[in-house]
């Protein structure tokens, strides 16, 4: 038959055949040559298979992957990365020879402090950071039951992470809610109801301007203070940062 004739698909079943007969044909000759070769040399091939098997059988390990982080690494890193954004207000009349008037969450994005509406909050404060850093702040809006702290645009504020506020439509019954008390303490628990009123959680009383947030390490609310578990949702502190005004807040919020 002439090879001219053969049709694409002969043409690759020859080839194979031919391959697998080359094949066979080179180890034979491989063995054959092996055998009669000095035994110096025969060692040397050994030691090079052994070591191209072992390489590849150890090859599929590089590539396994570490485990997922557990349920309590995450409320530790949440809990931690909590703590970093709480802060201390004090009235910027006494500075720190006077108590805290009463803590905050730093929202380092927005270049502000949120804390729940007090009526001793003063328009101009200093905020302690976790850092041991003070630095004067101003009153910027309130409304809502949240009162914004703003800084001025040379101040060189700490760097920390940056938490996405979540909305209270965005979050679930049962979800996690984690909080650093107003005494500095870890508090765990769940998002038991949702309302316009506010999130009711299975939290203690956390303190007035404490932060919630979930297991991200995200803001889901403030503690309003007074009564154990409820927040301040975060669309009211989200709303007080994109106002133009306090005065415009106000109207709204009358609204």
């Amino acid at each position: 038959m002439n090879i001219e004739e053969l049709s694409k698909s002969q043409l690759i079943l020859l080839t194979i055949l031919v391959n697998f007969v080359t094949s066979v044909a080179t180890g034979i000759l491989t063995v054959s040559l092996l055998d009669h070769a000095p035994a110096f040399v025969t060692q040397t091939v050994n030691r090079v298979v052994e070591h191209t098997i072992e390489t590849v059988a150890a090859a599929p390990t590089s590539i396994i992957q570490s485990p997922a982080p557990s349920n309590q690494d995450l409320v530790t890193a949440a809990i931690g990365a909590g703590a970093t954004r709480a802060v201390a207000i004090y009235a910027a009349t006494t500075g720190t020879s006077s108590p805290a008037i009463t803590v905050g969450t730093y929202l380092p994005k927005s270049r502000a402090v949120a804390t729940a509406a007090l009526d001793a909050l003063p328009k101009e404060a200093l905020i302690e950071f976790s850092n041991g850093s003070y630095i004067p702040a101003s009153l910027a809006h309130e409304g809502g039951g949240i009162t914004i702290y703003g800084f001025s645009d040379t101040a060189a504020l700490p760097k920390v992470s940056v938490p996405i506020l979540i909305p209270s439509g965005e979050l679930r019954l049962g979800a996690t809610a984690l909080a650093i008390t107003a005494d500095g303490s870890a508090a765990t628990g769940i998002v038991a109801r949702i309302s316009s009123k506010g999130i009711f959680t299975t939290l203690p009383d956390i303190g007035a301007g404490s932060a919630a947030v979930d297991l991200s390490g995200n803001l889901i609310g403030i503690g309003a203070g007074g009564i154990a578990g409820f927040l301040i949702s975060t669309d009211r502190i989200t709303a007080l940062l994109t106002a133009t005004s306090t005065t415009a807040t106000s109207t709204s919020t009358a609204k």
